[in-house]
């Protein structure tokens, strides 16, 4: 529970503990633990609001459990930024060389630039 987020339900002060989204080409409501930003499309709701949600009608409500013990990034998380950390290292592989004397064309083409042979 975060104490600078509150719920936000109109005239709701109470603390958030969970955050609603809402995935529109499947016409489902997704309510999971509280993200770790307030992000400007999704809705921080506090207990009370978050246990009496609805959906429209056609519409599926789909609650991930959260895990009072362990608020933080999950291990599967940690190792994800692990994973994009190491490919962000990663040395990048040089892009092959194109030579005029490869190219049956009296020049050869790079992209938009071509290369004039001087002869």
């Amino acid at each position: 529970m975060s104490p600078s987020r509150r719920c936000s339900r109109t005239a709701c002060g109470s603390a958030a503990v969970a955050t609603l989204t809402y995935v529109y080409s499947d016409q489902t409501a997704v309510l999971g633990p509280l993200a770790m930003f307030a992000e400007p499309h999704a809705y921080d709701l506090c207990e009370e609001h978050s246990e009496r949600l609805s959906a429209p009608r056609g519409w599926e409500v789909l609650r991930l459990k959260r895990d009072p013990v362990a608020p933080g990034p999950s291990d599967d998380d940690l190792l994800a930024l692990a994973d994009a950390v190491r490919e962000a290292a990663r040395p990048q592989q040089p892009a092959p060389e194109v030579h005029p004397a490869d190219s049956p064309s009296r020049g050869a083409r790079r992209g938009h630039l071509r290369v004039l042979s001087t002869d």
